[in-house]
């Protein structure tokens, strides 16, 4: 057994970053289906989501980037794209920087969808409880983006 301030060794690491797998594809999934309930009081498909969410971060981005922001293909952001700018979500705009590949940004209607959607969310992630700490959320973020990072390299088109 080591000091739990001491780095692993690859055995070790490997092991209980495959407990971390174990749980994110789980976690992901519950978290998804829990999305599907909310997202539809707003009409919003999860891809929709995922994009309008994109965008409120972000700002105007183009489809490739939201793809690899998102590990996901081009084909499928274009449908979620296609899906939120029919319901007047999403906008294209001129891109100074590539002729074609449009920058996509919230409208006004797209900005307080998502907004009303990550507060429901946040209302309902607000009752996970339990004694986590600042410094136990700071450490699952540096763990989840070492992993993601580790795997930056995957070709999701």
């Amino acid at each position: 057994m080591t000091d739990s301030d001491s780095p692993l060794g690859p055995d070790e690491l490997s092991a209980r970053l495959g407990e971390v797998f174990d749980l994110v594809g789980p976690l992901y999934r519950r978290a998804q289906r829990k999305v599907e309930q909310y997202a539809p009081l707003q009409g919003l498909s999860v891809g929709v989501r995922a994009v309008l969410a994109l965008l409120r971060e972000h700002g105007s981005m183009t489809v490739p980037q939201m793809g690899r922001a998102q590990a996901l293909s081009r084909q499928f952001v274009q449908r979620m794209v296609n899906e939120a700018a029919a319901r007047g979500l999403v906008e294209s705009a001129p891109n100074p920087a590539h002729k074609r590949s449009s920058l996509i940004r919230l409208t006004g209607e797209g900005a307080a969808a998502i907004t009303a959607l990550v507060a429901r969310e946040r209302e309902m992630l607000s009752q996970v409880g339990g004694d986590l700490t600042d410094d136990d959320i700071t450490a699952c973020l540096r763990v989840l983006t070492r992993m993601l990072e580790f795997l930056d390299d995957i070709d999701v088109d």
